[in-house]
Formats: structure tokens, C-alpha cells, sequence
């Protein structure tokens, strides 16, 4: 009976050993994640003469101030880029998903002729470099008139290929026989993908959503391109002209109060919609 008993508390150490090693490993990495925030959190309340002062970076500030928040908004129109950037995101989010939810849904449950070609056709366009996309798209809207307007920022940004395809595979997880039924009964399509495809792809499609907000949140190369008018400019055109006015690289605690109140809405909606996220991304890795 101790022979038995000697393995299984063998084992059980073994276990326990492996889940220590485990958290302190997960804790090592969540601190290198978070450390870069906690870093531009703590930079964004210093002094300006305290921060120009630090020969050796310190990891605390014995005296905070929120003077630099007030002065980010002053150098600079901050309030109209961000204005400009939730004009931008919300419109092509919305534009976007009319977009994507049924093409999805007529590669994954219409049948006409050439759909394989088609979507093979739609793939291959990912292998396409985004620096030959933004050349194409740059000379098309500059033709059609499009600069410093907000159809040209936009119009770019309408489709994507990669959200058709995880739309897609998550549609072909519904059984067909539930689409069959559905025109037994008289359903149309439209009906059907409203009625039944969306609820039920609901997480994927949230999720869709946000990675959508944070792209066009995060989105620096093409506004920068198209827009030289600053009643166009977003919060990263607006980063941008502080550097380049010299302020960001004198008054670096204030250039990050302005990182830190862009970064804020996006932390916010992660933390909302955190469980559907990660639904989503699950379902999307599943098949049947």
C-alpha cells in the first residue's frame, strides 16, 4: 500500500511544483506586458522639470500633477481629432459590417457559379503587401477628388477580406438543415441571416467589431497620407504634429498625457466586451 501511495504523492508534487512555475512564469510576462503602460501612465504625470531632471529614470513620482493632460489639449486641437477619429471609426465600422455580413453569407450558403473561384480570388488579394494597396488607393482617391475628406478616409477601409473569411467559416458552422427549413417555410434570405445566421454568430461578430474600432483607432499610415488638412486630422495625426511641432520632444510627459487619453476608450471597450472577445476568437477555431 505505501508503494502505491509513494507515486501518487509523487505525482501530486510534481503538480503543484509545475503550477508555481506556471503562475511565476505568467506573472513574469503579465508585468513585461504591463510595464509599458505603467510607464506612460507614470511619465504622463510628472513634472516637466522633475522628468527633465532624471538622470536615472525613477519608477515613482513623489509629487503627481494632471498639468500635462490640460496642456495636451492645448497644444494642439485634441478634442477635434477626437471628434474626427469617432466620426471615422463609427462610420466605417458600420459601413464595414453591411459590407462583410453578406458576403459572408453568400460564400457560406448561396450557390451560384464560380463562388470557389471567387473567394480563392479574395484570398489571394491577402497576399497582395498593404504598401501597393495604399499606393492604388492613395492615387484613386486622389483622383476622384477624395483628399482631406472623410469619404477618402473612409472608402479604403470599407472591406476586408480576412473578416469575410472568419465570418464565413463561423456561418458554415450553422447546420444546413436549419437553412433548408428556413425556405421550406417561406423564409427569405435576407430574413434568414437576420432571424438566425446573426444571433447565433453574435460573439464572432462583436468581435469583429471591436478588432474593426481598434484598427481604425489605431490607424496612422493612411490618415497621415490622404489628410494635410488638420480639420481632417485623427488623434494619430494629432500625436504626430506634436513631435513634429518640436513640443513632443521637449515636453515628452505631456506628449504621453495625450497617448494616454487616446489609449483610454479602447482599454474601456476591451474590458466590456472582454468575454465576447473571447468567445468569438473560440468559435472562430472551431469547426462543426
Amino acid at each position: 500500500m505505501d508503494n502505491i501511495e509513494l507515486p501518487k504523492k509523487k505525482r501530486k508534487k510534481n503538480i503543484h511544483v509545475m503550477t508555481v512555475v506556471v503562475y511565476i512564469l505568467l506573472s513574469v510576462w503579465a508585468i513585461i506586458v504591463i510595464f509599458p503602460f505603467y510607464w506612460m501612465l507614470l511619465t504622463s504625470v510628472k513634472g516637466y522639470g522633475e522628468y527633465a531632471t532624471e538622470y536615472i529614470p525613477q519608477f515613482f513620482t513623489a509629487s503627481p500633477t494632471l498639468d500635462n493632460y490640460a496642456e495636451a489639449f492645448t497644444a494642439v486641437p485634441l478634442a477635434l481629432y477626437f471628434l474626427n477619429t469617432l466620426i471615422f471609426t463609427v462610420i466605417t465600422t458600420a459601413v464595414m459590417m453591411i459590407v462583410i455580413v453578406p458576403a459572408a453569407f453568400a460564400f457560406s450558403r448561396l450557390s451560384f457559379r464560380g463562388k470557389n473561384v471567387v473567394f480563392t480570388l479574395f484570398l489571394a488579394l491577402m497576399m497582395i503587401p498593404n504598401e501597393l494597396v495604399i499606393i492604388t488607393n492613395f492615387q484613386t482617391i486622389t483622383d476622384m477628388g477624395l483628399r482631406n475628406t472623410f469619404s477618402g478616409l473612409i472608402l479604403p477601409s470599407v472591406t476586408s477580406v480576412f473578416y469575410i473569411y472568419l465570418l464565413k467559416e463561423n456561418f458554415e458552422q450553422i447546420p444546413d438543415d436549419l437553412y433548408k427549413a428556413a425556405k421550406v417555410d417561406g423564409t427569405s434570405d435576407m430574413k434568414y441571416l437576420l432571424k438566425v445566421m446573426i444571433p447565433i454568430c453574435r460573439p464572432t461578430i462583436i468581435t469583429i467589431m471591436i478588432l474593426k474600432v481598434i484598427e481604425c483607432w489605431n490607424s496612422y499610415v493612411w490618415p497621415r497620407l490622404i489628410t494635410d488638412d488638420k480639420a481632417y486630422y485623427l488623434v494619430s495625426n494629432g500625436i504626430e504634429e506634436i513631435r513634429e511641432n518640436g513640443f513632443g520632444r521637449e515636453n515628452i510627459p505631456a506628449m504621453m498625457a495625450a497617448v494616454v487619453v487616446i489609449s483610454v476608450p479602447l482599454i474601456v471597450l476591451f474590458l466590456i466586451f472582454r468575454n465576447k472577445i473571447m468567445e468569438g476568437v473560440s468559435r472562430g477555431g472551431t469547426k462543426g
